[in-house]
């Protein structure tokens, strides 16, 4: 399967403009309802019987919950209507009661098997109404799964935030194309399972993607016959401190986990001296490389005008951590910049709870600040270049939250770029190999850096093999 792309509420607007042109009136609603209809079936496993509750708002959204209730109460459901508007969809409404369907009211909700939230749709704004957020919370304390009807009611789609009260779906039924929120935190975990519709939209180049393991696949740099350890990449890295020795011991594991051919270090000698008891065949000493991975666990030993002068050189750096403290500007070098929040929102000069909030915003901020690709570490990882592209990766696991874990993915970002990837590319294809490896590696349980690393190989085996 390749990537899941998903576009902005303008995108998706004037596609569907372009599409109903050229469509008898309401054919796009009802391939919309049909594909929603399914996908209810298939979630509470039967439609004969099912107690089904519309919340319908004032929209196209509502009318599409309503036709797919038309759909579910010809197949012997019992669907009701919660209306949240006057101004419901009247022929959506008409054909609902024309199917045997009724107008309801919040008594339905507890003994319902599942509830439809058509409130809002992707014109919507964040945030719910007081009568519509009732309703909602009274599902929620009922347990009544929930679906959503293109988007989560509440949430910002543009940009995946939540800064108000929104709908917690456990499916989210989207039409068309995935939709920005659907894949960037806090949003995307209000989603559930999101499940896509084809209902014929020919669409622009997507806003944000999310690699799949075919796209990894597209990029990642195996080698040949005629394939050496130079040719396949000299990676140096500037990493670790008589205060943070593991760092280096972690960030090279990390590296020897994807496809470089070799490792110089650069820096202490009782660093080296430990990398090597891990790692025999790690060089330690100058000499030329295809790039550079800096910062991880540098402390209080880091050399900013050594970090400076690898940032304003011409071969492709990543910079995570420490290294992080010597940027001040626009970066000259190819670059990778891997912070986590706290690290963001310093090199920002914002508040951590504003990049928290919105990730997205302050990630491509800073690319365009620092003229640099910037990998913004956390439950969803989005990777923006300074171009304004961007990836996400949305098969982060929770165990991943452990120390060393960045340093695994900066010397292993650092790898791809020395076998030839552009930043972008590495970031993608390295955080979704550092998820792909977290998965293998807990099993639903704990799991250290080292640990981490050790199953880079196998997650790569597993995502290169068709």
């Amino acid at each position: 399967m390749r990537m899941r792309r998903a576009h902005s509420v303008e995108q998706v607007r004037a596609a569907e403009a372009t599409l109903l042109a050229q469509l008898p009136g309401g054919t796009l609603m009802q391939r919309a309802a049909y594909g929603l209809s399914v996908a209810i079936g298939n979630l509470i496993g039967f439609v004969y019987g099912a107690r089904v509750v519309l919340l319908v708002g004032s929209g196209d959204n509502g009318g599409d919950a309503l036709y797919a209730g038309v759909l579910l109460a010809r197949r012997g459901a019992s669907v009701t209507a919660v209306l949240l508007s006057d101004r419901a969809h009247a022929e959506g409404l008409a054909a609902l009661r024309r199917a045997g369907g009724r107008i309801g009211a919040a008594e339905d909700i507890p003994g319902a098997d599942v509830v439809v939230d058509g409130i809002v749709g992707i014109g919507g704004r964040p945030g719910l109404k007081p009568e519509a957020l009732a309703l909602v919370q009274l599902a929620a304390r009922h347990g009544v799964p929930m679906v959503a009807v293109d988007v989560p009611s509440g949430v910002d789609v543009d940009t995946g935030e939540t800064p108000e009260p929104h709908v917690r779906a456990d499916l989210t039924v989207t039409f068309g194309t995935h939709k920005v929120c659907h894949l960037v935190d806090p949003a995307a975990a209000a989603c559930g399972t999101v499940h896509l519709v084809d209902i014929g939209l020919d669409l622009p180049p997507a806003t944000a993607e999310a690699f799949q393991a075919e796209d990894v696949r597209s990029l990642y740099p195996v080698p040949d016959g005629e394939s050496d350890k130079y040719s396949r990449g000299v990676l140096g890295l500037m990493a670790g401190s008589a205060q943070y020795p593991g760092a280096a011991v972690i960030a090279t594991s990390g590296a020897l986990g994807g496809p470089v051919g070799m490792i110089r270090y650069v820096g202490p000698d009782s660093v080296a001296a430990e990398i090597r008891a891990v790692h025999p065949e790690m060089v330690h000493g100058e000499g030329r490389v295809q790039a550079w991975a800096v910062g991880s666990g540098l402390g209080q030993a880091l050399d900013k005008q050594a970090v400076a002068r690898l940032l304003a050189g011409p071969e492709p750096v990543v910079v995570d951590a420490d290294g992080l403290t010597a940027i001040d500007g626009p970066v000259a070098a190819p670059a990778l910049l891997t912070p986590h929040a706290g690290e963001l929102a310093r090199l920002l000069d914002v508040p951590r709870a504003e990049v928290e909030a919105r990730g997205l915003e302050h990630a491509r901020m800073a690319a365009e600040r620092f003229q640099a690709t910037v990998l913004l570490k956390g439950s969803t990882t989005v990777i923006a270049a300074p171009d304004g592209r961007v990836r996400v990766n949305t098969n982060a696991s929770a165990w991943l939250a452990t120390a060393g874990s960045g340093d695994v993915l900066a010397g292993l970002c650092g790898s791809l770029l020395a076998s030839g990837l552009s930043p972008f590319d590495a970031g993608a294809v390295g955080a979704y190999l550092h998820a792909a490896a977290a998965h293998l590696a807990a099993d639903g349980a704990p799991l250290t850096a080292m640990t981490l690393a050790t199953h880079l190989p196998a997650a790569t085996r597993h995502t290169l093999t068709p």
